[in-house]
């Protein structure tokens, strides 16, 4: 991982801790506000701990978020959406039993006082309603955190477009061999979208597909053909073939629309490159 990269991971751990910790005041007045109608007593620290029980387990479920995410992004297609609606079920009982094993733990284990969490229909089908909403805004900060933060930085000064990658002397590989549900299958090259740099990976997106391949998006980049795919993003590749839109975003850059309905960054420092073989008329 770059400096740049653990720079990036750390700004979302630093926005994350401040709204999570801003969330967890406002459900604690909500917490009091409703016992209050009730017209039942409760103490803040009760309120607060209760929030801080529940938020935690969502800071250790953001990890699994993410990595959702980035394995199938809502902008991949319905199938893609349709495993994020499968995963409201699983995150919704991990929330709600981590929280109540913590809440117990707390008030019972450790300050002795009585608690009780009936794990009913009723409960379990009220804690879903609130975490299918949860789930959703969840879902948004996490893509615009990403496009955010995860983007980079507008330069001081104006730099050199990297060199286009050295094309080799022998034939360029007309297909690749990645990994599927524990099979080798192979996936022609000019049936590739985009491709997306994950760490030691790259995740191809084919026709609504992703498919993991180890390698760098850079050695990667060198094995395609120059002509058809170009570097428009430090962590994208894309297809021009497959191109339908280039927009003005900003900060300089520009938005790059597929066919597939992906979206990804057009950075000022692969502009030159990418409008060599897609002119960009402003």
């Amino acid at each position: 991982m770059t400096p740049q990269e653990r720079s990036i991971v750390w700004r979302h751990v630093a926005v994350w801790t401040v709204l999570l910790t801003v969330s967890v005041f406002a459900h604690a007045h909500v917490e009091l506000a409703n016992e209050a109608s009730r017209g039942e007593a409760v103490s803040y620290g009760r309120a607060l701990a209760v929030e801080v029980c529940s938020h935690l387990v969502v800071a250790a479920l953001l990890p699994v978020l993410y990595w959702m995410h980035r394995r199938w992004p809502v902008r991949g297609g319905a199938r893609n959406i349709a495993i994020h609606v499968a995963g409201l079920v699983p995150f919704s009982i991990i929330h709600t039993l981590g929280m109540a094993a913590l809440r117990f733990l707390w008030f019972s284990g450790i300050l002795g006082e009585d608690y009780s969490f009936p794990l009913t229909v009723d409960r379990l089908v009220f804690e879903f309603a609130k975490d299918v909403v949860n789930y959703g805004m969840l879902s948004a900060a996490t893509e615009l955190l990403r496009h955010l933060i995860g983007r980079p930085q507008p330069a001081a000064v104006a730099e050199a477009p990297p060199a286009a990658p050295v094309v080799p002397s022998t034939a360029l590989p007309e297909r690749f061999a990645v990994r599927k549900r524990g099979k080798e299958i192979m996936v022609e090259v000019a049936d590739i979208d985009w491709i997306e740099a994950a760490g030691n990976y790259a995740v191809l997106h084919v026709g609504g597909e992703t498919l993991e391949i180890r390698s760098s998006l850079t050695k990667l980049e060198g094995e395609l053909d120059p002509k058809r795919f170009v570097r428009v993003h430090k962590s994208y590749v894309v297809n021009v073939a497959r191109i339908a839109e280039v927009t003005p975003w900003i900060s300089g850059d520009w938005r790059i629309r597929l066919q597939d309905g992906a979206e990804v960054n057009l950075s000022r420092r692969y502009r030159q490159r990418f409008e060599a073989l897609v002119p960009v008329r402003s």
